[in-house]
């Protein structure tokens, strides 16, 4: 009886406006819709990859970090993991580059697999690859294990951003000592919150690396930058596009889903007409269920078919509405909604039952780090959205936090550490060499940089463009508008590097 992973965590981290209770007249808080759930990011899928499914040589090692780099205190260090190719590296004597990935919320095999974009280019540049994982996620377990790691608020308090990049920026140092090559310039690599990471230390360790591209990278996802409904706003949008009847089954399928799961019998209708492995236990866990399919087709709504999260055909929301559009005479809403979702779940048709996950708030490190740090709000409006209206509500975002972690977020943390708030003249002022890319139909691009900022922070906003979609491997399907996006990147980045040869050539011929 097989069954099908629940999503959870794509970039879908809730931020925070101020400590107000709401943020749109428009909206009201949905009995099925709570506003303190985790962002959605991609990392919940992230496993492992088997030896005879690698489809990209590299060679896994380990290197001991401290626990904290911000303090002096004798505390145990912990191995982290990384990823090395080094097969069309020209080596320090032609001062080759080093194309360093910056490490997401998962299995860094994972990531490294779904990045086909870095080994394409790698051997044109001459370039070593490095995919270092995060600490806390995958094989990099301070304290010895996943479970000790996660025992309690003071163990995972060294899970933050921070502590990732001085990872990030030390293992770097460490690698370019020991191989003689101080003098190759690094190139950083990162989508979604990986991309965010990449940004972040371009701008925080300038001296480690020449340049950036951080692909679908919300970094102004957080306090008041960017109104907290717009994530859900451009999902509905991309299921509007394509038709305007499947967007409003979906809109009205909510009160539906709360109708029947409200009668005597409800949660056991429910689990037969969504074919569930065992009964359900509450409205809210289907409704997540649902809410992670819509959330997660927008991200990879991509023109080709892919295996990125799940098997899924080209243009995967156009099916899905084909799908509740095409329901047969007769069919309820909720049957047309389980037709629709079983395109995301189920594309190929061998699942017999699916499990859910009922318990949202599990210890988990990527829930963590959006109850500390990453705090990005999110509501749903009654006007726009064919979610449950919902505000955005501080208080009980907090208050979740407490109860699952026993921590108060930290809501203005993010932009107070790596900026946010006017970003196009400070980045203008104090950063250079990084690229933005975009694409409209991720609906995390609504937190993402989207216009120029100087010569040399750019942004590359495709309309078409899904989630990180122009780090993922070229194939023969990819739409010219795609191969354009990389073929600028690719110039860009040669540019950061002639760059970097031309400013060393000129200090050493002084």
């Amino acid at each position: 009886m097989a069954s099908t992973p629940v999503s959870l965590l794509l970039l879908f981290i809730t931020t925070v406006l101020l400590p107000s209770s709401s943020s749109s007249p428009t909206s009201q808080p949905s009995d099925v819709f709570p506003s303190n759930k985790p962002p959605r990011f991609l990392g919940k899928h992230s496993h492992p990859i088997k030896p005879n499914h690698q489809q990209y040589r590299y060679e896994t090692l380990f290197f001991s970090q401290p626990l904290d780099h911000f303090s002096f205190l004798d505390l145990p260090r912990f191995r982290q993991r990384y990823l090395i190719n080094t097969e069309h590296w020209v080596g320090p004597s032609r001062s080759g580059p080093i194309f360093l990935y910056c490490g997401n919320e998962g299995d860094i095999e994972w990531f490294a697999v779904n990045t086909g974009f870095v080994w394409d280019i790698a051997p044109r540049f001459g370039a070593m690859i490095l995919f270092p994982e995060h600490r806390y996620y995958g094989e990099s377990m301070p304290f010895g294990s996943r479970e000790e790691a996660y025992r309690n608020a003071t163990t995972l308090s060294y899970l933050t951003a921070e502590q990732a990049l001085a990872d990030f920026a030390l293992l770097i140092t460490d690698l370019k000592k020991n191989l003689s090559a101080e003098g190759c310039p690094v190139v950083l690599f990162g989508g979604s919150y990986g991309g965010m990471l990449a940004a972040w230390m371009r701008l925080k360790y300038p001296h480690i690396a020449v340049g950036a591209l951080a692909s679908s990278a919300p970094i102004l996802q957080f306090e008041d930058i960017v109104p907290p409904e717009t994530f859900y706003n451009i999902v509905s949008d991309s299921f509007k596009r394509e038709s305007s009847s499947c967007f409003d089954t979906i809109k009205n399928s909510w009160s539906a889903l709360t109708s029947e799961g409200h009668k005597d019998d409800g949660l056991l209708q429910l689990s037969k007409t969504f074919r569930l492995c065992r009964k359900l236990k509450s409205v809210q866990a289907l409704a997540d269920w649902l809410d992670s399919a819509y959330s997660y087709l927008a991200m990879v709504n991509y023109p080709y078919p892919s295996n990125f999260l799940m098997p899924l055909p080209g243009y995967p929301i156009k099916e899905l509405c084909r799908k509740i559009d095409g329901s047969p005479d007769g069919s309820s809403i909720l049957e047309r909604i389980f037709n629709g979702v079983s395109v995301y779940y189920n594309y190929t048709g061998e699942v017999d039952c699916f499990q859910l996950d009922d318990d949202p708030h599990g210890m988990d490190g990527w829930n963590w780090q959006a109850c500390t740090e990453m705090v990005m709000p999110m509501s749903s409006d009654r006007n726009t959205s064919m979610f449950p209206a919902y505000d955005w509500d501080y208080s009980a975002f907090r208050e979740g936090c407490r109860m699952d972690f026993q921590v108060t977020p930290r809501p203005r943390w993010i932009t107070t550490e790596f900026g946010g708030h006017d970003i196009g003249h400070v980045l203008k002022l104090f950063g250079s060499n990084i690229i933005f890319s975009n694409g409209l139909l991720d609906p995390w691009s609504g937190g993402g940089v989207l216009k120029n900022i100087s010569e040399t922070i750019i942004a590359l906003v495709t309309e078409e463009g899904a989630h990180h979609i122009d780090l993922r491997s070229s194939t023969t399907e990819d739409p010219d508008w795609l191969v354009e996006q990389r073929a600028t990147e690719i110039r860009v980045i040669q540019g950061w590097l002639d760059e970097f040869h031309k400013k060393v050539k000129a200090t050493f011929s002084i």
